[in-house]
C-alpha cells in the first residue's frame, strides 16, 4: 500500500538531545517524589521495555533498575535472549520468575478460557509479580506502554497498563524506535516485528490488522491535527484503516480514565 504524503515523516522526528534529558528528569523526579530510589520493570525483549530500561538506567543509575523476566512456557526464547542482551549491556540487576505454574493452575480452574482471556490473565499475573517485587525492593513499577498502544487500548487493564510512572506514554511507536536507536538499544530489537508474545506466532500488527506506520499517521491526524475521519480519508487514507483506528480508540475509552464512582447527594 502506498502511504499518503501527509503527514510527512518529519513530524514524528524527535531531538534526542532534548527528549532524553526531559524523560530521565521525569523518572528521577517522580521516583524521588514517592520517596523511593529504584524502579522495577518487566523486560519482554521488545523495543518499548528496552528503551525504558535505558532511560531508567540513565536517570537512576543501573543498580537502581531491577528487571524482571516473566516467561510462560510458550514464551519466545528469542525474546528472552533479547531481554538479556539489553540487561547485560546496561549491567542492571535482574531475575527470571516463571509464571507458568501460577497461570496453569488458573487455566485448569477455568477450562473455557480462550487464548485472548489467557493472554489477559498472564498480563495481570505478571503485574502481580512486578508490584510484589516493587514492594520487596522499595521501588516503583515503571510502565512500558507507548502512546499508540494507549490510544488504541492495546493493552490489558490492570495488566501491562498498570504502573506508577510511565516515561514513554507520550511517544508514538514510530518515535519509540527513534529514541531506542538514540540510546543504544540493539538494532535486532528495534527492527524486529513487534509482539506481546501472548501466544505462539502472535504479532501486534497481525492482531490489529494494520502496520504501526499506518496507525501512527492516522492517530497523529486525529489527535495532533484534530482532523475528522472524512478529512483524513480525503488525504488518501483507506476508509477501512481509519474506521479500524477510530473504532479501537472509541471502544477503549474506559481504559484511559479512572473508573467512575457513584456519588451520593448531600
Amino acid at each position: 500500500m502506498t502511504m499518503p504524503a501527509e503527514p510527512r515523516a518529519e513530524v514524528f522526528q524527535l531531538d534526542p538531545d532534548k527528549v532524553i534529558p526531559r524523560l530521565t528528569s521525569f523518572i528521577s523526579e517522580e521516583v524521588a517524589k514517592a520517596g523511593r530510589k529504584r524502579v522495577v520493570l518487566g523486560m519482554s525483549g521488545g523495543v518499548d521495555s528496552s528503551l525504558v530500561a535505558h532511560l531508567a538506567a540513565l536517570a537512576l543509575g543501573p543498580s537502581n533498575v531491577y528487571a524482571l523476566l516473566l516467561p510462560f512456557r510458550t514464551s519466545s526464547q528469542e525474546s528472552l535472549a533479547h531481554a538479556r542482551l539489553e540487561i547485560d549491556k546496561l549491567g542492571i540487576p535482574h531475575r527470571v520468575i516463571e509464571i507458568t505454574p501460577i497461570a496453569e493452575t488458573l487455566f485448569r480452574q477455568l477450562p473455557s478460557m480462550d487464548r485472548r482471556r489467557m493472554g489477559n490473565a498472564m498480563a495481570r499475573l505478571r503485574m502481580i509479580v512486578l508490584y510484589d517485587q516493587s514492594e520487596e525492593h522499595e521501588a516503583l513499577v515503571i510502565g512500558t506502554s507507548n502512546k499508540t498502544e494507549m490510544l488504541l487500548g492495546y493493552g490489558t487493564l490492570h495488566g501491562d497498563t498498570a504502573w506508577a510512572l510511565n516515561p514513554i506514554g507520550d511517544l508514538y511507536k514510530t518515535q519509540v524506535r527513534q529514541l531506542a536507536r538514540a540510546v543504544g538499544v540493539d538494532e535486532v530489537i528495534i527492527n524486529k516485528v513487534p509482539t506481546a508474545d501472548l501466544w505462539a506466532g502472535q504479532t501486534d500488527e497481525g492482531e490489529i490488522g494494520l502496520t504501526y506506520d499506518m496507525i501512527d499517521r492516522v492517530l497523529y491526524l486525529l489527535f495532533d491535527r484534530g482532523l475528522a475521519p472524512a478529512e483524513i480519508a480525503a488525504l488518501g487514507y483507506p476508509q477501512e484503516a481509519i474506521g479500524r483506528v477510530v473504532g479501537m480508540v472509541a471502544a477503549s475509552e474506559f481504559k484511559r480514565r479512572l473508573a467512575p464512582v457513584a456519588k451520593l447527594e448531600n
